[in-house]
């Protein structure tokens, strides 16, 4: 996979091919609900040494998640919280919270999770990305892709932004625009939008990467 070159026009800010060294590399907790495209595009460019990153864990909710498999491809630790098993969402998260502190974590990466996290987490955890499938702050919430067809509009994407108590509302980090075809249907509109998905969500952690080694620099 190409994490920058082929379709940088679309992005903004362009996608970096950084070369970036750090004396620890960023340590990472993943948390997933589905099938874990973008948990594998973030393992992918880690092998490939494009982030200087290790995914400590992967924590997802349902037990049927086939990004469990992924994760085992890699000799990823993961953890099962199924939020069924918690009487609230602030319980999920503080067992969460748990779970980041025991493996060292020091960034948290929303890759398809879908739950809405609370206070409980962020305040343990300030640096929390999600990713989301539209052009923020258009169609946030759920259904995003359903929400574009439904508008009428013809360009969309998806955007890599700060996670902040109220839902998709946090300061973006860079976005990638995907056309709406007169055909599309969510399936095949929502793939292509995943294609770029990969990409960002790699590009936002090199960004933060990359801002952790400038800040590491002696002046």
């Amino acid at each position: 996979m190409s994490f920058a070159a082929s379709e940088a026009s679309l992005c903004s800010p362009p996608l970096l091919n950084p070369a970036i060294a750090l004396p620890k590399p960023i340590q990472i907790g993943v948390l997933a609900s589905g099938s874990g495209s973008n948990f594998e595009a973030i393992a992918q460019a880690i092998l490939q040494q494009y982030l200087p990153a290790q995914i400590k864990v992967l924590i997802y909710n349902n037990p049927g998640a086939s990004v469990v498999q992924r994760a085992e491809r890699y000799s990823i630790p993961t953890q099962l919280l199924n939020h069924r098993d918690y009487p609230s969402r602030e319980a999920l998260d503080q067992a969460i919270g748990e779970v980041l502190h025991r493996y060292g974590v020091d960034l948290v990466v929303m890759a398809g999770w879908m739950r809405v996290i609370t206070p409980v987490l962020l305040n343990a955890f300030p640096k929390v990305l999600n990713i989301h499938p539209s052009l923020l702050p258009s169609f946030r919430g759920i259904r995003a892709v359903e929400q574009a067809i439904a508008a009428g509009v013809k360009i969309t994407g998806c955007t890599v932004h700060w996670v902040v108590p109220e839902v998709d509302s946090g300061e973006i980090l860079i976005q990638a625009a995907v056309p709406v075809l007169p055909d599309d249907t969510p399936t095949s509109l929502h793939a292509r939008i995943q294609v770029q998905e990969h990409r960002i969500i790699v590009a936002a952690i090199a960004q933060i990467a990359k801002q952790m080694a400038e800040s590491l620099t002696p002046l």
